[in-house]
């Protein structure tokens, strides 16, 4: 499998074409091609020499995706796409139209290992991570699928997707390094979210890099109990560690943490999961670190047994929380059509 060229930084570029003895400024220039220009072929890198493309294309692919299908939700506000990868495995990511700008929600891994017990992504385990540039290619295939020379662009990259962003550490923060970089994409920083079900390490180790990144913790239960029978990882990550983390997170930040809370039907959504919510969110505001909760209409997947919790049932568990002058909000419903729960189109297109 050919190595993919949006996996390079800008340092990697200028070691290729040192070994290639090439001048240095090549380097840039390959860059700029790659991240800037956002080019699909090699052969448009027309101020690179032609002996020099050649031997890019001999050893490596521009693009490591190949569109597979795209579903688009009635009111066009959501489309979900599906990519082949070289080795023919599939990942997706999900674009969404918001008055603050589009969205596009992306994959990390191949697959999940974290075992989630209402989520698609977890059904068949984890095949493998994505690299930098399997990462960074649903932004730039996205945006050229969908907007095409209009000079449209997405604004903020949600890291929520198939996978768990910090099991694949490393490949996450260099697709951070590259998609910010000046030279390149320049995508803000502050328009970057990453999701995790609750690895306390790569919290830490994201907040030392101290880049104004949102983080979104997948609560989805107010105590250990009941998150250990919905999200097994818990039995090695309690909550008193991982919600430390956030605490840190914070500190060296000053991006107030987001909790994701899955409404599930008959499972979290009691009144009195409102309440012990309400406390844990209090506990974390008097020590220094405010929250925000987001609760999310769960979009049920037909290989899971839970259903999503009425309309009626989250509204008054908001209201509770709201008593407690925590702030709070529902996620807009965008996706149930479009099969937009994470590994739910692989699943249906793979089997």
């Amino acid at each position: 499998m050919k190595r993919d060229l949006r996996s390079l930084s800008e340092d990697d570029c200028f070691a290729i074409v040192k070994a290639m003895n090439e001048k240095p400024f090549r380097g840039k220039q390959l860059f700029e091609w790659i991240h800037r220009k956002r080019v699909c072929d090699i052969d448009r890198m027309t101020n690179l020499p032609l002996e020099m493309r050649e031997k890019l294309k001999e050893e490596y692919i521009l693009d490591p995706l190949r569109h597979q299908y795209k579903q688009v939700s009635d009111d066009r506000n959501a489309e979900k796409y599906l990519f082949s990868l070289q080795d023919g495995e599939c990942i997706e990511c999900v674009w969404m139209r918001y008055k603050a700008g589009d969205s596009l929600c992306v994959s990390s891994q191949v697959g999940c290992r974290m075992g989630c017990s209402f989520c698609a992504s977890t059904i068949d385990g984890l095949t493998r991570n994505l690299t930098p540039g399997e990462i960074i290619s649903q932004v730039y295939d996205v945006e050229a699928e969908h907007y095409g020379e209009s000079g449209g662009h997405i604004s903020h990259i949600i890291v929520m997707g198939m996978g768990e962003p910090f099991d694949n550490y490393d490949n996450l923060l260099s697709f951070i390094r590259i998609i910010t970089s000046e030279k390149g994409r320049n995508l803000s920083a502050r328009g970057i979210s990453v999701s995790t079900c609750g690895l306390e390490y790569g919290i830490r180790k994201l907040a030392d890099e101290r880049l104004p990144i949102t983080l979104a913790l997948s609560l989805h239960a107010p105590d250990d109990e009941l998150r250990r029978k919905i999200m097994p990882i818990t039995a090695s990550h309690p909550l008193s560690e991982v919600l430390d983390a956030c605490r840190e997170y914070f500190s060296k930040t000053g991006r107030r943490i987001t909790w994701e809370y899955s409404m599930i039907q008959g499972v979290n959504d009691h009144a009195s999961h409102a309440e012990k919510l309400a406390a844990l969110a209090l506990k974390m505001r008097d020590s220094g670190c405010p929250v925000h909760i987001n609760l999310i209409p769960l979009n049920p997947v037909k290989e899971r047994i839970y259903g999503r919790s009425g309309e009626k049932t989250i509204v008054i568990f908001k209201k509770i929380l709201e008593k407690y002058g925590i702030n709070v909000t529902i996620r807009r419903e965008m996706g149930s059509g479009i099969d937009a729960a994470c590994g739910q189109l692989r699943k249906k297109m793979i089997g």
